[in-house]
């Protein structure tokens, strides 16, 4: 008798220890990998989200920044990680999105290996031009493109880069013969547009937004569902009779697959809660983006919609990788 209740408590304890191990995460630090240097945007918001993650969790949260091709090496290092759910890592549009669909495309696939946890910031696209050029509307724009097929260049922040993508839409939607220009980041394609050497150009709107204010750069149109309140004259793409012309740069935090999915919860409700917090939200906001956090399910919907889409933009179009 003593030995059959002895067996039974054993069995007892060993069926409680998965619930165990589960209640007790975490019990270390959380590794928050950034796939760009310090200082980038994605940096800027995970170190925003960091410490009010860690009060949630109750632990430390290490930022690592593992930068390199254009944020893939990051998120590969987080496709591969333990799926305990001490590492995550933001991934942007670039690297879960467009990257998986050029060329050689990526070493993970963000549907396969990845756990997406919550979008963190959608990042509008707004259509400039400089302040020389007389085009006061989209439809100037568009009437002085077809009138010159081949003489209007448009620029972007490199072969590939959300902004290329979104000039592509706006070229196709429109059905112009434009000549795309590339240039390495924002800064080099702001110059580009204040010295005149291209006449259109996409860009994240907070790389845009000093030289709209200060009047260098115009406005035309927001490839966005809504108009924006940084800039709240300017039309969307839609108004303007574009509706496909829909592009906006984002950023979003994944995990590996395979984490348990009490972990993955867990995690979900730190990192959204922390982007809904009021005074973090009103931060993001002041950066020019749009703050996210959605559920799980509905960012994961919206990685595959987003695949669907730049793959179709980039078949459409034959771009591939530099």
């Amino acid at each position: 008798m003593l030995l059959r209740f002895a067996a039974g408590a054993l069995l007892c304890a060993l069926s409680a220890l998965p619930a165990t191990a589960q209640e007790a995460f975490p019990n270390r630090a959380i590794r928050f990998i950034v796939p760009f240097a310090a200082g980038g945007p994605s940096d800027i918001v995970v170190r925003l989200l960091a410490p009010k993650v860690s009060a949630t969790l109750g632990q430390t949260v290490v930022v690592e920044n593992r930068a390199g091709a254009g944020g893939v090496t990051g998120v590969d290092v987080t496709a591969k990680a333990a799926p305990d759910g001490y590492t995550i890592a933001i991934g942007s549009a670039g690297a879960l999105a467009i990257s998986p669909r050029l060329g050689r495309g990526t070493p993970y696939d963000p549907l396969r290996d990845l756990a997406p946890l919550t979008l963190a910031v959608s990042v509008p696209e707004p259509l400039v031009v400089p302040a020389a050029m007389p085009y006061r509307t989209i439809q100037e724009l568009i009437a002085a493109a077809r009138a010159q097929p081949g003489r209007l260049n448009y620029g972007s922040t490199g072969t590939g880069s959300m902004p290329h993508l979104a000039g592509e839409q706006f070229r196709n939607a429109a059905g112009l013969d434009m000549v795309h220009v590339s240039y390495r980041g924002g800064g080099p394609l702001a110059t580009a547009l204040l010295q005149n050497e291209v006449q259109v150009g996409f860009a994240d709107l907070p790389v845009l937004l000093p030289h709209i204010r200060s009047g260098t750069v115009r406005a035309l149109a927001v490839g966005a569902p809504q108009r924006l309140p940084w800039i709240p004259d300017v039309p969307t793409m839609a108004e303007v009779g574009l509706p496909s012309v829909d592009a906006s740069n984002w950023h979003g935090i994944v995990a590996p697959a395979q984490v348990p999915e009490p972990i993955l919860a867990r995690l979900h409700e730190a990192v959204a809660g922390a982007i809904r917090d009021p005074e973090i939200n009103r931060r993001l906001q002041d950066l020019g983006s749009i703050p996210g956090g959605n559920s799980r399910a509905e960012f994961t919907a919206f990685i595959r919609s987003e695949l669907d889409k730049w793959g179709e933009v980039i078949r459409r179009a034959n771009i591939t990788a530099d």
